[in-house]
């Protein structure tokens, strides 16, 4: 069993013993129980927001209208009514408060093809909690490139109004404009979208290493089929990818940037946050336990949204900039979330399905000085990103491997 290193913790009552580290430095202790619930606390040490910035760069509207009159356009409500794909589950997942599940079909719960990241849903899209009128599901998967060939991403589409329990869906994939306005074409996004965040008509994934790519639902595109290799504009003028029958581009990017000698963010999560004013997206960085050990940060930040343009917002400045941060120190951070100024963090805790102590804990954090709090093997094990719907209080997240990959909600106000 692997424990990890969790700074600051208060152990008197678990009776472990407690090494000092220097003056200004995290309290290091030994492992705490993998016991489920509630447990020891550690502390979060607030950052300078504002030393986290982000700068806009948008995708060529002539090359976007280009492939809009080259390609028919099409809606997110199509695309549900159009799922190819029914799930089915062999049984229901070990979430504490759990209130809602479903699953893949059996391809797509067993693949090692393709391995399913983030989460978004209608709720963070509107405030009503629906989109073309229908309660739908966005799931990221990043390909594994199994055949030799890396497709990058695409988002399975899931009609929770056609069954809250077996929601009929589809994938589509994500795509870069390319190419010219005379001849314009797409190429795969090879990220590992390790989050997804739906706003208004736009979709934003993260990209690890770079900050986010946004995506425009008012250019979702259908195209030809047939061809599982084929990406793009071909020879005979027509458009395929990898055998998917619709895609979804990228119209802008949000290129992320420190001040203050602060090292760069590592973006492997991202959630919306309609509790706070204004709206706001949370990010998380995940930091393996080795790299924790040798001293790597674990930070997440709050940055705000223009609920007018869907767009990240600028300061009076000009510039785009966190306004809340902290650096948290929590290994395995695979999703984050806040709601009325809790964080809400998903830890995943290895890959041994067998052993409970492998379920994912999920962490809450009272900000700004409040304690980190964990609520021991809460999630299923690989767990992922985290996503509110406030209007049902539901939380969801996801199990990323082969065999274990349930979608499910617990209920939030119950942590």
């Amino acid at each position: 069993m692997r424990h990890r290193r969790r700074p600051a913790f208060a152990v008197a009552s678990l009776g472990l013993c407690v090494l000092l580290a220097s003056a200004g430095q995290a309290v290091a202790t030994e492992p705490a129980s993998e016991q489920a619930g509630p447990s020891a606390a550690a502390a979060a040490t607030r950052l300078t927001a504002s030393n986290f910035r982000y700068t806009l760069s948008e995708t060529s509207s002539s090359l976007v209208g280009a492939l809009d009159s080259a390609l028919p356009n099409v809606t997110m409500g199509a695309v549900a009514d159009d799922a190819n794909r029914t799930p089915s589950c062999g049984s229901a997942p070990s979430v504490t408060h759990r209130t809602a599940y479903y699953c893949w079909n059996d391809g797509d719960q067993d693949t090692a093809a393709w391995y399913p990241q983030g989460i978004t849903t209608s709720s963070d899209a509107y405030g009503a909690g629906t989109y073309d009128g229908k309660r739908l599901n966005l799931v990221s998967w990043y390909d594994h490139a199994e055949d030799g060939i890396d497709k990058g991403v695409r988002i399975s589409v899931s009609n929770l109004s056609a069954s809250a329990s077996a929601p009929p869906y589809r994938h589509i994939l994500l795509v870069e404009p390319s190419g010219t306005t005379s001849a314009p074409s797409y190429r795969p996004v090879n990220i590992h979208a390790g989050g997804i965040m739906w706003y208004g008509n736009l979709l934003y994934v993260a990209d690890t290493s770079g900050g986010f790519r946004v995506f425009d639902l008012d250019h979702l595109w259908r195209v030809s089929t047939g061809r599982s290799s084929a990406i793009g504009r071909q020879a005979d003028g027509s458009y395929h990818a990898f055998d998917y029958k619709y895609v979804l581009p990228q119209t802008a990017k949000f290129t992320d940037s420190t001040a203050g000698g602060y090292a760069q963010l590592q973006h492997s999560s991202v959630a919306l946050d309609r509790t706070s004013s204004p709206d706001s997206v949370i990010v998380s960085e995940y930091r393996s336990p080795s790299a924790v050990d040798a001293g790597a940060q674990v930070r997440t930040i709050r940055v705000p949204i223009d609920y007018t343009n869907r767009y990240l917002k600028a300061a009076a400045d000009g510039i785009i900039k966190a306004t809340e941060a902290y650096r948290t120190d929590l290994e395995s951070v695979q999703g984050s979330t806040a709601i009325n100024g809790e964080f809400f963090f998903s830890q995943s805790d290895g890959s041994n399905h067998s052993d409970p102590n492998s379920d994912g804990d999920l962490h809450t954090f009272a900000a700004p000085s409040g304690p980190i709090v964990r609520h021991g093997n809460a999630l299923t094990v690989g767990a992922e990103d985290l996503s509110y719907d406030p209007t049902r209080d539901y939380l969801w997240s996801l199990g990323e491997y082969p065999g274990y990959r349930w979608v499910y909600a617990a209920d939030a106000s119950s942590f």
